[in-house]
């Protein structure tokens, strides 16, 4: 059974890019670990699960029930009640990582940390399955090989994309200020910064709904060897599913 890590911040996480993939690896056995800065449970975006101060717009941006009800099974689960501490990772004990997103301020000390960019870093190197998604892209370009580039350079990726991010910004600023822009620049702009070519981030179409159960196609991936992100959580189904996939490949080939 792989064992996958899932680190996540102390607070201000995404709930359908965690929640969504955690029920579609639980569904095929897989055994989940969670890493927060300290140890303890982390918690959600509450604007995110509730839609508070998302006005008008909370119907459109938060999370849609299928994701509120993985979030809110997962917070119940015994692995989430007991996650490990970053500094307490041990890279050999896991077969893969799952690096979610989320835009909240809270997010800055999980993208900002130096040991889970050391902890990426490791993945990519021995080869084992990686996926991010959305912001987490922005984790795994951070994450610098021995020769001081980032582990996606030579890599195609997706992530948040320049147009999604501004657009939710621009339409919640006079209320929310700048909860929509976790740095000055985007994430966008960031990754395709640490690639070798920009032509290597994939921006794909135009994303005019979410994927679903019944319909996970409409979600959006980018796979490149050992690695698969995805861009905002109209693509966790398809992610989630997506990687649950890679490691059942992964298993299949070790056998």
């Amino acid at each position: 059974m792989p064992t996958i890590l899932i680190p996540l911040p102390s607070y201000d996480f995404d709930p359908t890019e965690t929640g969504v993939p955690w029920r579609l690896l639980r569904a095929h056995d897989h055994r989940v670990v969670f890493a927060t800065p300290d140890g303890r449970p982390g918690q959600a975006d509450p604007k995110m699960v509730t839609g508070a101060g998302l006005g008008l717009l909370a119907p459109l941006l938060r999370a849609d029930a299928a994701a509120r009800a993985a979030h809110s099974a997962m917070t119940q689960s015994a692995e989430f009640q007991r996650p490990v501490s970053y500094a307490e990772i041990v890279a050999a004990n896991f077969d893969a990582v799952l690096l979610p997103g989320g835009h909240a301020p809270g997010m800055r000390q999980y993208l900002e940390s130096e040991q889970l960019q050391a902890v990426a870093t490791g993945f990519f190197a021995q080869n084992k399955p990686v996926g991010a998604i959305c912001h987490g892209v922005l984790l795994a370009a951070r994450s610098h090989r021995r020769d001081g580039k980032s582990v996606l350079f030579g890599r195609k990726t997706t992530a948040l994309t320049k147009a999604m991010e501004l657009t939710a910004w621009a339409l919640t600023r006079l209320y929310l200020g700048d909860y929509y822009r976790t740095y000055p620049i985007t994430v966008e702009d960031e990754v395709r910064a640490a690639l070798a070519d920009a032509g290597d981030f994939v921006a794909g179409t135009i994303a005019v709904r979410r994927d679903s159960p019944a319909r996970p196609d409409i979600g959006f991936t980018v796979r490149d060897r050992n690695y698969l992100s995805a861009r905002w959580p109209g693509d966790a189904h398809r992610f989630g599913a997506e990687f649950a996939a890679m490691l059942a490949e992964r298993r299949a080939q070790a056998a």
